[in-house]
């Protein structure tokens, strides 16, 4: 019994000590700051390609589209241009898709879907202008292949630059 007394009257004075060592702890607090500047910035997300098809003679319009994804960070202006493209001599409104011989097919890139504003790079002219929300804004290019002379068979491209002006 007496071996058992001790024992519960050692772990009292154990739990007791603990209780004092709990009772005197001392704190420290401080702080810090986050910071984080969010500076303006647009990037192009997305472009996909303009593919007018495979076609004959070319006696009319063939249309087509693409999609231009940009982001900017939320409230920064921002215009879209677009390249008269690689082409030798090709204008914004006439730009020239070229084959491995070196003919060409002409077409146009408008801003909107009766193909009546031509899409360019000089800024308030036919350039787009917008103003960014954080989030991907999608623009549609509206391509046109106009009836013309039928140039060799064979497989032509060209190679347009989207630019963003912030």
């Amino acid at each position: 019994m007496k071996t058992v007394y001790l024992s519960v009257f050692a772990l009292t004075a154990l739990a007791g000590l603990n209780i004092f060592s709990a009772a005197n702890a001392a704190t420290a607090t401080g702080s810090f700051q986050v910071n984080l500047t969010i500076q303006g910035e647009c990037k192009v997300q997305s472009a996909s390609n303009v593919d007018f098809g495979l076609h004959g003679v070319i006696d009319s319009n063939i249309d087509t589209t693409n999609a231009i994804g940009v982001q900017c960070t939320n409230s920064t202006p921002y215009t879209v241009a677009l390249s008269a493209g690689a082409g030798s001599g090709a204008t914004v409104g006439s730009r020239k898709m070229t084959s491995a011989a070196n003919d060409t097919v002409t077409y146009t890139l408008y801003r909107d879907a009766s193909r009546s504003q031509i899409w360019g790079v000089t800024q308030n002219v036919d350039t787009e202008a917008a103003t960014g929300n954080g989030a991907v804004q999608t623009y549609t290019a509206y391509g046109r292949v106009g009836a013309q002379s039928t140039p060799a068979m064979g497989a032509y491209s060209d190679l347009v630059s989207v630019t963003i002006t912030y």
